[in-house]
């Protein structure tokens, strides 16, 4: 069930709700009750996901961003598209930043970025952060 609730909790981090997968996974790792290669797996197997997620509506709803009940406002997705036009697809290694990473995947798909380029790098930016709480509390 742990498992299953960082799952969740790492999914819903990488959306715009204001959960926190760092200190969840920082908690779990702490307690050394569980498996941390599969507390690591888990995790990043939901942040990632999550930040497909992102990805598939900025690609399907280019016309939905300004609707009311959109989950991003207007100003993360301009300070994240200029973030993105400055450095380009390689921004996809900062999507775990808070406040500007998760409208980053969504300007993401919003450009049109491919989405192989795309999963590749979110993956290895997100994967690096776990990996570094890994690191700093074995």
């Amino acid at each position: 069930m742990i498992y299953l609730s960082l799952f969740v909790i790492s999914f819903l981090a990488a959306t715009i709700l204001p959960f926190s997968s760092e200190l969840t996974l920082a908690g779990l790792i702490a307690t050394s009750n569980y498996d941390n290669l599969l507390l690591l797996i888990v995790a990043s197997f939901g942040n990632v996901l999550g930040s497909v997620v992102n990805w598939v509506l900025g690609f399907y709803s280019k016309n939905l961003t300004t609707k009311k009940w959109f989950p991003f406002k207007d100003k993360q997705i301009e300070k994240s598209s200029q973030w993105f036009s400055k450095v380009g697809k390689w921004s996809l290694l900062f999507a775990w930043v808070p406040v500007i990473g998760d409208p980053l995947t969504l300007v993401a798909g919003l450009l049109r970025v491919k989405f192989l380029e795309f999963l590749i790098l979110v993956m290895i930016g997100k994967i690096s952060r776990y990996l570094v709480i890994l690191y700093l509390l074995s």
